[in-house]
């Protein structure tokens, strides 16, 4: 038995007009930056979030000066607004340490607080959930192109953020995606495979998933990732959907496959801590009420992969 996705993934969605014309036209930069609203990201990929997660705080543009700072990234524009996002400043120091993974369950409150965009991504409406996406996606590319992958020397940010060009041969670079795979095997009925990565915390389950490799296709991979990582041939491969997961750079594309619950699971040891089939029937009551099936924490919120899940889970 064969499903759809129930809704789009959490990060998939956006409202903004992000064509790039806008990016270079100066004219009209100028004309909607009086009014534009810009988000601060930390380095550690957090904005300001208030009322329990569900509202990006922004601030007017005016408070960065008269014009984009060169270190600002242009969102888009929405209804005559245009909005961007700022790297947060190293003189900034009330920022904690790194939530590690405190963002499986972060503690929500009412007050302004530094989330990451895993934990809060499923709570944002559709257009806060697209603006902190792609500042995140942004300045993690940023961050890594500093230097000409040709001759090495230094860039720097033109186009709005969407571009870097290099100051000593004058090479243009733009943002990085990598594909990835990822696949919720079942078995055609009411079984589907989960598996627990090393490193994950105890209980902590979800679907498989990998990088596409030079030369290969995406249904290639979703059938090499599988057979390599729990042992499993699998059949009947169909596309789902796609997220953007910028941590730092991957595109998700969704499949689902069709596997035989009696073959043996081999993990791949150093990446794979655990794998086991589980009913539909503990998939709902886990998602129902996480923490009400033992040793079934399911993939938090924001990503694809519990999207994939719930659908799953619904269509029986």
């Amino acid at each position: 038995m064969s499903f759809d996705l129930v809704e789009l993934p959490a990060l998939s969605r956006f409202t903004v007009d992000r064509r790039e014309p806008l990016r270079g036209d100066r004219q009209r930069i100028a004309q909607l930056w009086p009014k534009a609203r810009v988000l601060t990201i930390d380095a550690h990929g957090r904005t300001l979030v208030a009322d329990r997660g569900t509202r990006l705080v922004d601030r007017p543009a005016t408070d960065f000066g008269d014009a984009p700072p060169d270190t600002a990234v242009l969102l888009g524009e929405q209804d005559g607004v245009a909005y961007w996002a700022v790297p947060r400043t190293e003189d900034e120091t009330d920022v904690v340490a790194p939530p590690g993974r405190a963002w499986f369950r972060p503690e929500l409150t009412d007050e302004p607080q530094w989330l990451d965009l895993r934990a809060v991504g499923a709570l944002l409406d559709d257009t806060g959930a697209g603006l902190f996406t792609s500042a995140v996606a942004l300045f993690h590319w940023h961050r890594s192109a500093r230097f000409c992958s040709a001759c090495g020397g230094r860039t720097e940010s033109v186009k709005s953020g969407w571009a870097r060009v290099c100051e000593q041969c004058g090479r243009e670079e733009y943002p990085r995606t990598d594909a990835a795979v990822i696949c919720l095997v079942h078995d055609g009925a009411d079984r589907v495979l989960l598996a627990r990565g090393e490193g994950w915390p105890e209980g902590r389950y979800s679907v498989l998933a990998g990088f596409v490799e030079a030369g290969e296709s995406l249904e290639a991979c979703v059938a090499r990732e599988i057979e390599e990582e729990v042992g499993v041939v699998v059949g009947g491969i169909r596309y789902l959907g796609s997220q953007p997961w910028p941590f730092p750079r991957s595109l998700m594309v969704g499949f689902e496959a069709v596997a035989d619950p009696g073959e043996p699971l081999r993990l791949a040891d150093g990446e794979i801590a655990q794998a086991k089939w589980v009913d539909r029937v503990d998939v709902r009551r886990a998602l129902a009420e996480p923490g009400s099936v033992p040793d079934l924490l399911l993939a938090p919120g924001a990503s694809i992969a519990y999207r994939m899940i719930q659908s799953w889970a619904a269509a029986g």
